[in-house]
């Protein structure tokens, strides 16, 4: 598999407050057995916190990346040449493409702890999705990323 010209990856890993709450989560659990005894207090505090962490772990484990002729977001695997533009969304702008001004047909890797995004249009004719919209810490990279690849396998 040949690299892109300007490789590109993000793991939209979830933010610090959620481990946090992985650790609260557990003290809450550990306040429940409570009256068990000392011991399922610690079995709640220790499995409670692991299960939390494991979903905030998973919850924030999809990667975005440029490889070679293909963009990778998720599980979703796109040639760079069904691409066409890719627009660049503030918080704001980011916002309405999720909400009022969204496709039901488009491919979202969402995530709502991080403001900007991308929003790059799907040019192949066999495809239904209008776009794609991946919350990216780094737009702009991305972007430039997407180009540089499809001008590399043009």
């Amino acid at each position: 598999m040949q690299l892109s010209a300007t490789p590109y990856e993000e793991r939209l890993t979830a933010p610090r407050s959620w481990w946090l709450i992985s650790f609260l989560v557990g003290v809450s659990f550990a306040l429940i057995l409570l009256p068990f005894g000392t011991l399922p207090l610690l079995g709640g505090l220790v499995g409670g916190t692991a299960a939390a962490a494991v979903v905030a772990s998973a919850y924030g484990s999809p990667r975005i990346r440029v490889v070679g002729d293909s963009l990778i977001a998720g599980e979703a695997r796109i040639p760079v040449a069904a691409l066409g533009e890719a627009e660049i969304l503030d918080a704001e702008e980011a916002r309405a493409w999720r909400t009022y001004k969204a496709d039901t047909r488009a491919f979202l890797l969402l995530r709502a702890y991080i403001p900007t995004a991308l929003r790059v249009a799907v040019t192949d004719p066999q495809d239904p999705t209008p776009y794609l919209y991946l919350s990216t810490r780094e737009p702009e990279k991305l972007a430039a990323a997407i180009e540089a690849a499809r001008k590399a396998h043009a």
